[in-house]
């Protein structure tokens, strides 16, 4: 600021900036308690717990975009807008406190302040930089997610032009008062502008600065107020949304009391059925596409796409925002506490024609992949899966293969039509014994319904009895009093059914006084070790590929290094051992010690490619477009392996099907990590 600048005196244009921004963060208030009340139409739901762990989460995924540099270039892109934004907010602090009277500023901040105003100048030209990058990607590349509707792509031309002018008229404000400061200015980058402007008379500098100064202002109060009705509303959402995300295990669903005698219906039919934080996930959703492009189901032609799905239940709640806003006008804010009012049907509900279709809802695999490329955090699994309780236990709806698996596990404790008393008949030769028996053990090792009934799953339980009995561990099975976890059955969206077993299970291994479990199948692992607990069950559960991992660190196990064959290896990693329970080294060691170097797909560990198991699509035909299970297996066939290796029977099951349709069964072999160990163990 110059020496004229800091003498100036209060006058008729303050007036008019604090009048202007009186109204502007009115109106901004106005929305937001308007926004609020829209979120508070859903489900309350805690989030709130753990401060420091949010405020940590915050600082790596929303200031550190770790999300966002899992693609560097454009996280390069949008660190530097951020961080723009983020610099740039202090000097139009300064411009604001200036519009309020002009000698405020922030020169109380003594030798701080020029390297600020120099960290601002560099940071503006980034943005402007990579505001021109990313109207290149969007209009020249083209990248597939980008590829969007027209109202969507204008709105995100608007958003980027106005961010584009907004540094455009910060430089003009600056240039023009470095030109009107003379030689006196040292900030090199408005010296560049105030060269090229002065030539120019005092009085066409000042009108340059003034004019760039008032549009920097009206774009600021502006974008402010434009967000909340924009798609672009993110930018104000992105850090609370991160901040609001769940720290539970990964696709944690919302507690359901089945035994509410006042419910009239069970999931989410519509957005009041879902959490107030499912639908602020709506609004915080960039619409980058991110989700879209990593989605098996999307990727191999089917409906599912989950940017769409979450967009949806924005869509709605914009539909119904009349109606929600005089619900809580005819409530009264003296009535805020409590449940929210309930809307009036208004003939559409978010699952139907109109919006979310069942088929979409049916393709999800629950993968995760989703939820992990997410740059804002949105839980796009559990509202899908909401909505799928609704339609199982309230329309009673489902594909008929996923509706015969949940009659074989209501009647046979498994998705298959086998008889329970032949559970344990995988065991028989073998030295296994039942804790009914001697409960006298270390380790129960959790079979799986996998494990006892697929002949081909069976292969891989003989080879774990052998691997825990030559390294002397104390262990046993329940036995026919083991049943289904219920994983398939809560991913289908039956939580009855899932409840029911999971209370049978938790009581049959408190029975027993169970400490500790391994088990081969990630699924079991999965609802063991994070959902079993709500039901009282509280175990140390572990994989087999961890739990033999440990076996061969500490000696009890010993692999023969002749063992090791010439043929090439890769690894599939099960999205449930992987991403929803971060295991990704342990099978890596075993099959590096007990097969040969792994070879990894292009998309492997926390970018793995599903196997199209997951989400109970186990027990759904498959007959859109191409197969999950044929791509994901041509990825492995791609690596020129003669060996898959996997650590999941449903992974097995998807993945040999693979090899079969791409006719390669009799030159590729598809192997449980618990089989390669075995076969190279030291007898």
């Amino acid at each position: 600021m110059n020496g004229e600048q800091a003498t100036a005196t209060f006058g008729i244009a303050n007036v008019i900036f604090i009048a202007l921004m009186a109204g502007a963060l009115g109106f901004f208030g106005f929305s937001a308690t308007r926004f609020v009340k829209l979120l508070r139409i859903g489900k309350f739901e805690p989030r709130l717990d753990q401060i420091p762990e949010r405020v940590k989460r915050v600082l790596t995924v929303a200031f550190g975009h770790s999300k966002l540099f899992r693609q560097f270039v454009p996280g390069l892109m949008h660190f530097f807008i951020f961080w723009g934004f983020v610099i740039l907010t202090v000097g139009t602090g300064e411009m604001i406190m200036q519009g309020i009277h002009p000698a405020l500023s922030l020169r109380f901040l003594g030798p701080l302040y020029r390297p600020l105003q120099g960290l601002q100048d560099v940071f503006a030209l980034l943005v402007m930089g990579s505001v021109l990058f990313a109207f290149w990607r969007r209009y020249v590349i083209r990248p597939k997610r980008l590829q969007v509707g027209r109202h969507a792509q204008l709105d995100a031309t608007l958003i980027l032009g106005l961010i584009f002018m907004l540094m455009a008229s910060y430089f003009g404000f600056t240039g023009a008062e470095a030109a009107l400061a003379g030689g006196e200015h040292a900030r090199p980058l408005p010296g560049v502008v105030a060269a090229a402007i002065g030539g120019l008379p005092q009085g066409a500098l000042r009108a340059i600065g003034a004019s760039s100064w008032w549009v920097h202002i009206l774009i600021v109060f502006g974008f402010l107020n434009y967000l909340p009705y924009s798609k672009h509303f993110h930018v104000l959402l992105s850090i609370p949304n991160t901040f609001l995300s769940s720290l539970k295990y990964r696709g944690r669903l919302l507690p359901m009391d089945l035994e509410d005698e006042n419910a009239e219906q069970f999931g989410a039919k519509d957005i009041q059925d879902l959490s107030w934080k499912m639908l602020m996930d709506g609004f915080t959703c960039t619409e980058c596409g991110r989700c879209d492009e990593v989605c098996p189901a999307n990727n191999t032609g089917k409906p599912l796409r989950p940017r769409k799905i979450i967009t949806d239940v924005r869509h709605r709640v914009q539909y119904r925002a009349d109606a929600i806003l005089t619900l809580w006008k005819q409530r009264g804010e003296a009535s805020a506490e409590g449940e929210a009012p309930k809307l009036a049907d208004d003939g559409k509900t978010l699952i139907g024609d109109d919006y979310i279709t069942p088929e979409e809802l049916w393709s999800c695999t629950t993968c995760g992949a989703c939820m992990q490329e997410c740059p804002v955090m949105i839980e796009h699994v559990p509202t899908i899966l909401e909505m799928r309780r609704y339609l199982s236990l309230t329309e009673g709806s489902m594909p008929a293969e996923a509706a015969l698996a949940c009659k074989n596990m209501e009647n046979n404790y498994t998705p298959w039509a086998f008889s329970a008393s032949t559970r344990a008949d995988w065991a028989n030769g073998l030295d296994v014994k039942t804790l009914s028996e001697d409960k006298d053990v270390d380790v129960l090792f959790w079979v799986g319904c996998a494990g006892s009934y697929d002949e081909r799953a069976k292969k891989i339980s003989r080879s774990m009895a052998d691997i825990l009995n030559k390294a002397g561990v104390k262990w046993g099975i329940l036995g026919t009093e083991e049943m289904c976890t219920g994983d398939s059955a809560r991913r289908v969206g039956n939580e009855y059914l899932f409840q029911t077993l999971a209370k049978a299970n938790v009581e049959v291994l408190n029975g027993y006084e169970v400490k500790k479990i391994v088990t081969g199948c990630p699924h079991c692992l999965h609802t063991l070790k994070n959902e079993y607990p709500e039901f009282g069950g509280n175990y140390d559960v572990v994989h087999h590929t961890q739990f033999i991992d440990d076996l061969v660190k500490t000696g009890k196990v010993k692999l023969k290094p002749e063992a090791k064959s010439n043929d090439a290896v890769t690894y599939h990693d099960p999205c449930y051992l992987g991403r929803y329970n971060q295991e990704y080294d342990a099978p890596r060691n075993l099959v590096q010690l007990a097969t040969g170097p792994v070879k990894e797909m292009g998309r492997s560990r926390d970018r793995s490619f599903c196997c199209g198991a997951g989400g109970a699509r186990m027990w759904m035909e498959e007959d859109i477009k191409q197969r999950v299970n044929v791509a994901r297996t041509k990825e492995a066939l791609d690596t020129g392996a003669k060996v898959i290796g996997t650590g999941c029977p449903f992974c097995m099951t998807m993945i040999s099907d693979g090899v079969k349709a791409h006719e390669k069964e009799n030159e590729v072999r598809v192997l449980d990590i618990a089989e390669q160990v075995r076969a190279a163990m030291v007898e």
